[in-house]
């Protein structure tokens, strides 16, 4: 008993290894080597001599371009988040409360259907719609609306929508399993009390559906900060984010020392957001420390 015992937990070992691995060599690896890299003088694969520096750094910190850059990015992720929050929290809530298998089908549908067209695809059709001659202007100056066409294009505007049409289903799909778990009874029971169902919804299901608010927040941020196609096309090089500086280093300056430390500093701001998500869901759950 004691032999199969302690053979399980080698059983077990097994069957993550494979995963642990890939993690590793995928993960890990790189991260590390963009981590050596950033504090390198140069490349020690075709370089002779190479030593450590802070210079790249230095460089982001003396510079208030790169400073502008990193809150650039940093108010596009807010807004994107905050504009897909209030577009998803009511979409996910009828989704959840909904009745209708159909009803709830069709939605969860029309959710996904946006997902199932590539993130180029999508782009472009905002291209189309938000240009000096797209649709939305050009049917806004016939109507007598505007004399002369908005500035839609090349701004954080039109980032941010194209952005936000591309994320929003993971904001809806993560509150949505939230929402559903959350019992419709307690609802009832603050309207059975005296509350009013705008009373019951903000003291009742608002808090309980906190969790999945900055889960979902969570994500849409790290996926709009680490965005490239959607800025590089909407924005062009008029609007710079982190991920557009990195690739102008790597692809037309070659300077992987510095594109690494901003590709660091991109990681350290995910990271910092996933630590402040721990220590929020900790205390929304009344807990000082997540295990």
């Amino acid at each position: 008993m004691s032999s199969a015992a302690a053979q399980r937990p080698n059983g077990l070992a097994l069957f993550i290894l494979p995963s642990a691995l890939l993690f590793a060599l995928f993960f890990f690896l790189p991260i590390g080597l963009m981590a050596l890299m950033s504090v390198l003088t140069g490349n020690p694969v075709v370089a002779p001599k190479v030593a450590f520096t802070t210079r790249h750094y230095a460089r982001m910190v003396d510079d208030p371009f790169y400073l502008e850059v990193i809150w650039t990015t940093i108010r596009i992720g807010l807004v994107t988040t905050l504009v897909a929050l209030a577009i998803g929290y009511p979409l996910a809530h009828w989704m959840a409360r909904i009745k209708s298998r159909t009803g709830h089908a069709l939605l969860l549908m029309a959710v996904l259907a946006p997902m199932l067209t590539g993130i180029v695809v999508r782009t472009f059709a905002w291209m189309t719609l938000l240009s000096d001659k797209g649709v939305v202007n050009q049917t806004l100056m016939s109507l007598g609306v505007i004399g002369q066409p908005l500035k839609l294009m090349y701004t954080e505007t039109g980032i941010v929508v194209g952005l936000v049409h591309i994320y929003v289903p993971f904001m809806v799909l993560t509150l949505t399993g939230v929402i559903g778990r959350i019992d419709e009874r307690l609802e009832q029971a603050a309207e059975n009390l005296g509350a009013s169902p705008l009373r019951a919804f903000l003291e009742v299901t608002l808090p309980l559906s906190l969790p999945g608010i900055l889960a979902g927040s969570l994500l849409v941020f790290a996926l709009a900060i680490s965005a490239y196609v959607t800025p590089i096309l909407l924005g062009g090089f008029q609007i710079m984010t982190l991920p557009i500086l990195i690739y102008q280093q790597i692809s037309a300056n070659f300077n992987v020392g510095f594109a690494a430390a901003l590709g660091i500093v991109l990681l350290m701001i995910s990271l910092g957001l996933v630590v402040a998500y721990n220590r929020a869901l900790g205390l929304v759950s009344g807990q000082r420390e997540l295990q």
